[in-house]
């Protein structure tokens, strides 16, 4: 079974990127939160209109992801308007020039409980490049109200560009996997932070990975039935030029975060300039990956493993019939069914606007 869904079509605007954000299930409530904005001129990838900022929304279902209502996304956004995004707007419009760290990214008062499934946390950032500061959000009434921004910290790190990705290990204990600005200034290499007092602070405990020519980025991970936590990495070589080249690396811990080992790749290409990764558990205890595949035919492919991430399926192909390569950025829910729900952004061509779509399949 696969049936794809609109979940936000506005002619004119410019719907992208979940993957920067969060999706979350429960039952047949869903939540997905993108960035709204304006179709500009294209742009080799983009074709958006970075004289207008770029907003944080939701979309929200309330029958398993077959229909779908707007809402704003009612959390403050430090220094500007524009949610994660200040790469997509002009100087004028971006956020981090405004930040005060300590002003206006307080600590967390009242701690996360990571075990209670109405409890939700949603990682933000400023841009990708040197001097990125990031913060995240808790909602406990399933993202209807948000409150935030609360700090994370830099850890002496010259930027930290934060996409959501949680594994949470008891009540009050959680690892955060980030992604840090390189020591050149550029984005980007994952690291791995824990708190157990409920997000209140966090430690440093280590980076996945060495520091890469290109990037590795947007990381997506899990614990496992055998204690291992696996970590898939969106990666790519350096440029833009035609020679480049991206893929989805796989790292895993055995000692809660600390320490990584790199297992090889997930999936050896996904496309010019390269796409992130969800990685969901199935009730049968099989794992599923999802990324947008940006090389023709462009659309959404997924992978199943039968045996904790050490070999992957062929690609089930989900979607062909995007028009150029400015899609993907899934998130990932499974329902309580097996069914799985993945969202993404997606296009029928470079004149055409970019939104927020969603299939149902069974893997």
């Amino acid at each position: 079974m696969i049936e794809h869904v609109e979940i936000h079509h506005v002619p004119g605007e410019y719907a992208a990127w979940p993957a920067n954000y969060g999706l979350w299930a429960w039952g047949d409530e869903i939540v997905a939160v993108f960035s709204q904005g304006f179709r500009g001129a294209q742009e080799g990838l983009h074709a958006r209109d970075m004289t207008r900022p770029f907003v944080g929304r939701q979309a929200r279902s309330l029958d398993g992801g077959r229909t779908w209502t707007a809402e704003p996304f009612t959390g403050t956004i430090p220094g500007g308007t524009s949610l994660s995004g200040d790469e997509h707007v002009v100087e004028a419009l971006q956020s981090q020039p405004n930040i005060v760290p300590g002003r206006d990214l307080p600590q967390l008062g009242e701690p996360v409980d990571f075990t209670d499934p109405e409890t939700i946390v949603m990682a933000a950032r400023t841009g990708l490049d040197a001097g990125s500061i990031s913060w995240f959000y808790v909602s406990r009434d399933r993202a209807r109200s948000w409150q935030g921004p609360y700090r994370f910290g830099d850890f002496g790190l010259p930027g930290i560009s934060a996409r959501t990705d949680i594994v949470p290990l008891g009540r009050h204990d959680a690892l955060f996997l980030l992604t840090a600005v390189k020591s050149n200034g550029r984005e980007g290499r994952v690291f791995c932070l824990r708190t157990r007092d409920g997000a209140r602070t966090f430690t440093f405990e280590g980076f996945v990975g060495d520091e890469p020519e290109g990037y590795a980025i947007m990381p997506a991970s899990l614990k496992l039935a055998d204690g291992s936590i696996l970590c898939l990495v969106r990666c790519s070589t350096p440029g833009k030029g035609p020679d480049r080249r991206a893929w989805i690396e796989q790292y895993r811990s055995r000692d809660d975060g600390r320490t990584w080992t790199l297992e090889g790749r997930a999936v050896d290409n996904t496309g010019y300039g390269g796409n992130p990764p969800t990685l969901s558990a199935l009730p049968d205890g099989r794992l599923l990956l999802v990324y947008g595949f940006r090389d023709a035919p462009y659309g959404m492919r997924a992978r199943t493993s039968a045996d904790g991430g050490r070999s992957w399926s062929a690609d089930m192909i989900l979607r062909d019939d995007a028009g150029m390569s400015d899609l993907g950025y899934p998130r990932t829910v499974v329902l309580a069914d097996g069914t799985a729900l993945t969202v993404y952004y997606y296009n029928h061509g470079a004149g055409t606007d970019r939104y927020i779509a969603g299939t149902l399949f069974t893997p």
